[in-house]
């Protein structure tokens, strides 16, 4: 018998942070069926390899959804035996919604509106955006900001917030569920 997750956890963190393996994690050990919805395309080696690292490290039992630009939608077609469901992540999704010259505005209100539709748990990783410098250029300052903003969204919605730092959560929101 795993945990009961709540209906929406978000976990943050910087590169490296260990914020997909504690997702994964956090999955993992919930009751249920564990969906993995992946935003990250294999664009380049480097990118292929970092893919591939996550799903040795993942291993099997995931149903898979490899979707970079309409993860709203890939929420919505959930099917029941969805139980319990990981989006990795919402900042690399955030770049591919602005490197396809979509409305970032519209994409991520409708995201947060079909996050809050949603009858299963859903756990959501992104990248904390606001901890480094101020960009040099407009494009990199609008992605920080619209990280930002995306990342408030979720958190006001979401029942459990995680910081990852060096590998450690720091649970910033909190519910009566079991903290790993």
């Amino acid at each position: 018998m795993g945990i009961m997750l709540p209906p929406v956890t978000l976990v943050l963190g910087g590169t490296r942070s260990g914020k997909s393996r504690y997702a994964e994690d956090l999955v993992r050990s919930a009751s249920g069926r564990p969906t993995y919805i992946a935003t990250a395309e294999a664009l380049d080696e480097e990118m292929a390899e970092r893919i591939t690292k996550h799903k040795i490290r993942r291993g099997e039992g995931w149903q898979m959804i490899e979707e970079p630009l309409e993860i709203t939608q890939a929420l919505g077609r959930l099917t029941p035996e969805s139980e319990v469901v990981l989006v990795d992540c919402l900042t690399v999704w955030l770049a591919n919604i602005m490197g396809a010259e979509r409305d970032v505005v519209q994409e991520s209100a409708a995201l947060v509106a079909q996050v809050q539709r949603l009858n299963v748990p859903v756990v959501l990783v992104s990248n904390e955006t606001g901890l480094g410098i101020v960009p040099d250029n407009a494009m990199a300052r609008a992605f920080r900001d619209h990280g930002g903003v995306l990342a408030q969204k979720i958190a006001a919605i979401a029942q459990s917030v995680v910081l990852m730092i060096a590998g450690l959560p720091l649970h910033l929101k909190t519910t009566s569920h079991e903290m790993l």
